[in-house]
């Protein structure tokens, strides 16, 4: 199961009711950090989460309002006895950037590792998931992300019997693990059926609608999109900056064929999100306008 929160739903600048962008993903006892706008660490103590277990956090780029959170929150988690290391995780530059804004923040009681994203795309293994960034189309390099779990087939007790595979070995292969004795080799393969539908979740924010997030975000249980602009008269400005509108994220989602599509990154201008909900849920029904602490649990298909 991903617990899921979107911490801050603002772009440019915080207001007083809307932090700027994050979201926290928690799974099986880790958490991961995409962005960390100002307001974060307000955010996440609003939510009534903890610091501690953020092992790895994520950028999309180097603007500010994406980043700029981030040398009080190492202050905070090193001021928690925080001694496990940290993952960073970003485009090109990233161990440069992160090291100039650690001179506010020299002294840390934990090593961080810095995973710098390579070409187009890259998949990185954490905790459990599998974690993939991809590029957009910013004025500056910038990628969205994909988190999956994936979920094995299920145990096929006729094949274990069949085969006369020990019982001792059959969770160790319902967890995915090959088992080598001096007469055999056991494959989860042996005993597993095809594999099951897993949980996908897909975080995009400054850009231009390009194809590679529609492919990215394919069947995609949430897709949390920016909408940086719901009114019509500012598409040329979307443009121009490689922003994205309400309605272009919404076209997005329905070529993607996600399960739900939030909202998010909004202009300081944009005060009423909702507003403009009804022409986007025309044309994606499974719309939601995010705000600050939109939370949900994915779960795998109880069907499955």
């Amino acid at each position: 199961m991903l617990d899921i929160c979107l911490l801050g739903s603002g772009g440019m600048m915080p207001l007083p009711y809307r932090w700027l962008t994050s979201l926290m993903v928690r799974y099986n006892g880790s958490s991961l950090l995409i962005d960390c706008g100002e307001g974060t660490q307000i955010a996440i103590k609003e939510k009534g989460w903890s610091f501690k277990p953020i092992d790895v956090i994520c950028f999309t780029h180097y603007h500010g309002d994406h980043i700029s959170g981030l040398p009080g929150l190492l202050l905070t988690m090193g001021n928690a006895d925080r001694t496990e290391p940290l993952t960073l995780i970003g485009p090109k530059g990233l161990e440069r950037v992160v090291n100039s804004l650690r001179v506010i923040a020299p002294e840390l009681p934990f090593s961080i590792r810095f995973r710098e994203i390579n070409g187009a795309e890259e998949e990185f293994d954490l905790n459990g998931y599998r974690l993939k960034a991809f590029k957009v189309n910013h004025n500056v390099l910038c990628y969205g992300y994909t988190l999956e779990l994936d979920r094995a087939g299920r145990f096929q007790l006729e094949e274990a019997l069949r085969l006369d595979i020990p019982k001792k070995y059959w969770s160790r292969l319902q967890k995915g693990e090959t088992i080598l004795t001096e007469e055999k080799t056991y494959t989860p393969e042996m005993v597993l059926g095809k594999q099951r539908k897993g949980i996908k979740l897909t975080y995009c924010t400054d850009t231009r609608p390009v194809q590679a997030i529609a492919e990215h975000a394919r069947h995609s249980d949430l897709f949390i999109c920016e909408g940086m602009y719901g009114e019509k008269e500012k598409e040329a400005k979307a443009r121009e900056h490689k922003h994205m509108t309400f309605l272009e994220a919404a076209g997005l989602a329905k070529s993607a064929k996600v399960r739900e599509l939030w909202l998010t990154h909004y202009s300081p201008s944009l005060t009423r999100p909702e507003d403009y909900m009804e022409e986007v849920r025309s044309i994606f029904p499974a719309a939601k306008a995010g705000k600050d602490r939109m939370s949900v649990e994915l779960d795998f298909d109880k069907e499955e």
